[in-house]
Order: structure tokens, then C-alpha cells, then sequence
């Protein structure tokens, strides 16, 4: 398992700016979900919002944590869990909430707002637990990253191309929905784009490692999931919304977590590996769950 940062993850000036593009085009794509009028829920209806967004700001990261503990797990796998678990939700988790018959409606906004919060909330949540995971001193280098630092990275490749999107969507609602379609489909490949260059990349790496983060990545995901829905289900929240935080709190934002890693930890191959299976898996794990739910009658 030492062995796994061996693994070096680099990529050109070129090749980083491309994949900080793609990214930036993935939160204008889920921008053309947002409209003003949809925060408007959280104070005529908070209850179900931030019953989610602790679920997945709160209870998952807490539950990583402790997911670490109890594995053992390698100190540069380990702060990729962290890393996965500070990320807001993944921008496909709108589709599988509205293919398993939740909350469309809050799934979007719990997606909004987690990534407006993301550039507060996940540089600090990473700094915060990235301090508990034991034996870093292996890794052989600082695992300290200003989060201002982070800050800035977030603001440039999530913030404004958000903030784009809603001047739009609220100034040319119009151009908005033409453009709604062919950018939610232009997202989603450019998702799996970013994932499959990352692992087609060091597809020797992560098949020598595989053994290594398949089964953590494979527990986590499912944890997360579980958690979403028992959290959800304990607030006593509709069936509709119970799908819909159940998958918000097993999708995160893993094309966010790996420019990260590339930014800031190019030398940790754990951190990489964990950040993209779980890209990987967290699709095949909700398309499966939004399957199964879709055959299901909302109680």
C-alpha cells in the first residue's frame, strides 16, 4: 500500500487549464438548473433544504471520518475520502433524482446551494479533517494548503461560471431553455470526459491499485447513500424527498475534487485514485439506485 504515492499524477500547464474549462462549463451547465425564485424554498420551507444539506455537509463528513478510523486507511487515501466528502454535490445528481422519482426540485437547489457554499465549505472542512488523519507524516510531504488558496481555485472555476449561468437564465430566460438541453447533454460527456482522460491517463497506475481503493471507495459510496436516506427518513421527510437527499448525499462533485488534487496534491496518487473510481462508481451506484427507485410507488 506505500507504494500507491509512487504514483505521480502530472499533467501539462496545457492540459490543466483544459480540464479547469471543462470544469467551469460543467457549473454553467448547472447554473441554467438555478433560478432566483427556487431560493425562495428555503425560507418559505426550509425544513427539507437543510435537513439535506446537513446530511451531506455534516453527517458525511463526519461518517468519512470515521469510515478512516475504522479502515486503517492509507493517509493519502484517506484525505482523498475527505477531499470527496468536503466536494459539493456531483451536477448529475439532478437526472438520478428525477429518474428515481424524488424531489427534483430539491435536489437542484440542495446541488445550488452546497456548490455556492463550496468555496467556504470545502476548503475549510478539508483543512479541518485533514488534520485528524494519522500518520501523514509518511507521506513525505506537507498536506497543509492555504485555503485561501482554495478559495481563490473555487471562485475561478465554480463561482463565476455559476454566476454566469443565473445572470443568463434570469436576463434571456428564453435563450435559457434553448440552451438548456444541449448544455445539460454537453455536461454529462464532458463529466465522463474528464473522468476517463484522468483514468485512461494512468490506467496502468489504477489497474495495479485497483484492489487497493475498490472496496473503500465501493463502502463509502454505499455509506453515503444509506446515510442520505436513514438521516432523511429519521427527520421523518416525504418519500419523494428521502430519494432525493438519499442521492444528493452519495453524488459528489469528484471532477472538482480531482482538479483539486491536480492543483494542489499532484504528488499524492492516493488522493487521485480515490477522487476518480469514485467518479466512476458514484455514477454506476446512482444510476443503479435511481433505477431501483424508479420501479417503486412513492409511499
Amino acid at each position: 500500500m506505500e507504494n500507491i504515492d509512487a504514483l505521480r499524477i502530472n499533467f501539462s500547464p496545457d492540459q490543466l487549464a483544459l480540464l479547469n474549462i471543462c470544469l467551469g462549463f460543467l457549473m454553467f451547465g448547472v447554473a441554467l438548473d438555478i433560478r432566483v425564485k427556487d431560493f425562495r424554498a428555503l425560507f418559505i420551507n426550509p425544513g427539507p433544504p437543510v435537513i439535506g444539506l446537513i446530511s451531506q455537509l455534516i453527517l458525511l463528513p463526519v461518517l468519512t471520518l470515521l469510515l478512516i478510523f475504522i479502515l486503517q486507511a492509507h493517509p493519502s487515501i484517506a484525505l482523498g475520502m475527505i477531499l470527496i466528502a468536503a466536494c459539493p454535490g456531483g451536477n448529475v445528481s439532478n437526472f438520478a433524482v428525477h429518474l428515481a422519482k424524488g424531489n427534483s426540485a430539491l435536489s437542484v437547489l440542495m446541488t445550488s446551494v452546497s456548490t455556492l457554499m463550496a468555496v467556504v465549505t470545502t476548503p475549510l472542512l478539508f483543512s479541518l479533517l485533514a488534520s485528524f488523519v494519522p500518520n501523514t507524516s509518511v507521506l513525505g510531504q506537507s498536506i497543509y494548503v492555504d485555503p485561501a488558496d482554495m478559495v481563490i481555485t473555487i471562485i475561478k472555476l465554480v463561482i463565476v461560471p455559476l454566476f454566469i449561468g443565473m445572470i443568463l437564465n434570469h436576463q434571456f430566460p428564453s435563450l435559457t431553455d434553448r440552451l438548456h438541453k444541449p448544455v445539460k447533454v454537453l455536461s454529462i460527456i464532458i463529466f465522463f470526459g474528464i473522468v476517463i482522460f484522468a483514468v485512461l491517463g494512468n490506467l496502468d497506475n489504477i489497474l495495479n491499485y485497483l484492489d487497493d481503493i475498490f472496496f473503500i471507495v465501493l463502502l463509502h459510496n454505499t455509506l453515503a447513500f444509506l446515510l442520505g436516506f436513514y438521516w432523511a427518513k429519521l427527520m421523518r421527510m416525504s418519500e419523494k424527498n428521502i430519494r432525493a437527499i438519499s442521492i444528493e448525499t452519495g453524488i459528489q462533485n469528484s471532477g472538482l475534487a480531482l482538479i483539486i488534487v491536480f492543483n494542489f496534491f499532484s504528488e499524492l496518487g492516493g488522493m487521485a485514485l480515490v477522487a476518480a473510481w469514485w467518479g466512476i462508481w458514484h455514477l454506476i451506484s446512482g444510476f443503479l439506485v435511481a433505477m431501483w427507485w424508479s420501479n417503486k410507488p412513492n409511499q
